[in-house]
């Protein structure tokens, strides 16, 4: 994956200090947090940087929309902020932020149609729309080679993000802390606050329900399958879900280090991160097609809305 921003350092060239692969990643950000309460809001900047990333994947995995998840990660910086005295060290500072990003996702209002997204919605859609015309200027034959791939990168994760859409909150939140961020069952049980045991169910029928619509109707899953991206492009710009001139998922900053990294700096990344789904078992190529995406860099607006919170001094920052 192309990394285009240095690691750990923000847009606005503040250096962490922290290596978010290191093993001594949460400790530091625990240590970041006691400085923090303790009145320095030089280490609260660094905190909140260290965070920005999870968060805001967090959210856009969540939400779809790009801005909706901006919005999202801004409001969960706010929370964090105004809730870091709660933070008693019970797991590491990065699954207690994505527990108070978790259940703002969970519990905020729908904002757009697509959140509410069935199985039979995209079903129909992906049957649908193959007679629509050969793109003009995107002949698969005369376009840019470059160009084409990343308008089919754009059509491959948006059209399985909304697959991801599909699932009701529960069991996409858990989909994505345990199949695409890899955690274990115990992290995602801190995060969400229920028994290991309840979100091994979660996981389980998330995964059941993804493989079993994507089996049918995904030719990355299934060769045979008649939708593929490549072949999809046409129908996907004729229908307004990509738009040549402003990709919202091909084109987006990338994360230096990605989301299963810093949740698990010590735990290998499994190989189903690559680009090209390996030939294993369906449910394994699911969850490949989700690891494919890129990790994505969270907006400078979150930075933004985190320093004018500090510098407002409109209410006290660390509320009990």
């Amino acid at each position: 994956m192309t990394r285009e921003e240095p690691p750990a350092k923000g847009d606005a060239g503040i250096d962490t200090g922290i290596d978010a692969g290191s093993d001594d990643h949460r400790d530091a950000l625990a240590d970041l947090a006691r400085q923090a309460l303790a009145g320095s809001s030089a280490a609260l900047e660094q905190l909140m940087e260290a965070v920005r990333d999870p968060i805001y994947g967090l959210a856009l995995r969540m939400l779809l929309h790009p801005q909706d998840a901006e919005d999202a990660a801004q409001d969960i910086a706010i929370r964090i902020i105004t809730h870091l005295s709660q933070f008693r060290g019970e797991g590491s500072f990065i699954s207690w932020a994505m527990r108070i990003a978790a259940n703002t996702l969970i519990n905020m209002k729908k904002k757009r149609r697509l959140e509410q997204l069935t199985f039979a919605d995209v079903g129909a859609e992906l049957e649908s729309g193959w007679d629509a015309p050969p793109l003009a200027g995107q002949n698969p034959a005369t376009t840019h080679r470059t160009e084409l791939k990343l308008l089919v990168k754009e059509v491959k994760i948006g059209c399985s993000s909304a697959m991801l859409q599909c699932l009701d909150r529960d069991k996409r939140i858990a989909y994505i802390l345990g199949e695409i961020f890899e955690v274990t069952s115990e992290q995602g049980a801190f995060i969400l606050e229920i028994t290991p045991a309840a979100f091994r169910k979660r996981l389980s029928r998330a995964r059941e329900l993804l493989t079993a619509f994507m089996q049918q109707h995904c030719g990355l899953v299934v060769r045979e399958n008649r939708c593929n991206c490549r072949d999809r492009l046409p129908v996907a710009v004729s229908r307004h879900h990509v738009d040549p001139k402003q990709l919202f998922f091909a084109n987006h900053p990338r994360a230096a280090v990605s989301v299963r990294q810093q949740l698990n700096p010590t735990t290998p990344v499994s190989g189903a991160v690559h680009q090209t789904v390996r030939e294993i078992d369906a449910m394994h190529k699911v969850a490949a097609v989700f690891r494919s995406h890129p990790d994505y860099r969270g907006p400078e607006a979150y930075m933004q809305s985190v320093r004018a919170l500090m510098q407002s001094g409109s209410f006290r920052a660390f509320e009990v």
